[in-house]
């Protein structure tokens, strides 16, 4: 079965470089992997990082996609891909020997196709190391010890994800709605495709062994990045919640739930930055700004208004 590797990336040579290298040793037949690094406009150099690989064992491709956002990159890999199953990774992850392998097996065993998509095991580290006001937000999935279904509460993350591409043929390309672009942290793209495998009756399964560890910079721990995410996430929800059945209910009863967590988790930081616990207020402020996003984003689709970055 060929397997694509599709790596997304915007300004990250660094780790694209050691994402590279890592998907140069695996197990899995060579010939029947290409990876395509799909460069969103970088103005680094990723292209000579890329091109470094061009006599490697594994195809390597390189191709621009210059409408600029996560999604449109991930459909501009689905679009140039040969491989039977899609892989798709963040462009900072570290990768074991074995990742395409375990990553492939639930499907190479499923003869009727019934799995439409396979998340993977995300590990985040911090190489510069984690405040411990935002320790609470980074810890791998966990969902399962073993191969198997999850539950249909359960969404993999986008950072290791993998899909038949017959999926696309037959359900359409990611939604560009929801898509993180330079000036903003939206998401949602895969938990909006893999929701249409669910409705299409397809299954979705989670592989803990095929792990990856998502690196995190101090930039991404910082408050200022804690928050905007926090306030664009919760956008992101209610984009897509607001395209779903029960509209007006969820967005009413997100709107008023939101304005009363804005004060009280506001006045909890207050109360932290009094005493001296500088970590405590940051935590509930980012919380704070979190149910903003709600709030505005409510507002906004009330109001029957575009959404913005």
């Amino acid at each position: 079965m060929k397997v694509t590797v599709a790596i997304p990336t915007h300004n990250r040579a660094f780790y694209l470089n050691q994402t590279l290298d890592g998907l140069m040793l695996q197990d899995y037949e060579n010939s029947q992997i290409e990876i395509l690094v799909i460069d969103n406009n970088c103005t680094d150099n990723t292209k000579a990082v890329v091109e470094a690989y061009n006599n490697s064992k594994i195809l390597v491709r390189y191709i621009k996609e210059t409408r600029q956002g996560l999604d449109h990159a991930r459909n501009c890999a689905v679009e140039a891909s040969t491989g039977d199953i899609i892989i798709f990774g963040d462009d900072d992850i570290l990768v074991n020997p074995n990742w395409v392998s375990t990553m492939t097996a639930a499907f190479l065993a499923d003869s009727e196709n019934k799995i439409g998509a396979v998340g993977g095991e995300v590990i985040p580290v911090f190489p510069e190391g984690l405040p411990e006001w935002i320790k609470e937000w980074h810890a791998p999935l966990g969902f399962r010890k073993e191969l198997g279904p999850l539950k249909p509460k359960d969404c993999p993350m986008g950072a290791n994800l993998a899909f038949r591409k017959s999926v696309f043929a037959s359900l359409g390309l990611f939604s560009t709605a929801l898509d993180r672009s330079a000036g903003n942290y939206f998401s949602g793209g895969d938990s909006e495709m893999i929701r249409r495998v669910r409705s299409a009756g397809l299954e979705v399964w989670f592989s803990p062994d095929g792990a990856v560890k998502h690196q995190m910079p101090a930039s991404r721990t910082t408050y200022k990045y804690a928050s905007k995410h926090a306030f664009d996430s919760a956008r992101s929800r209610v984009i897509d919640r607001s395209n779903q059945p029960g509209k007006m209910t969820y967005l009413i009863t997100r709107l008023l739930a939101n304005i009363l967590k804005v004060i009280l988790l506001g006045l909890v930081g207050i109360l932290g930055l009094i005493f001296f616990r500088l970590g405590t207020a940051k935590k509930y402020w980012v919380r704070s700004w979190r149910s903003c996003g709600y709030v505005y984003q409510a507002c906004r689709c009330l109001l029957g208004l575009k959404h913005t970055p």
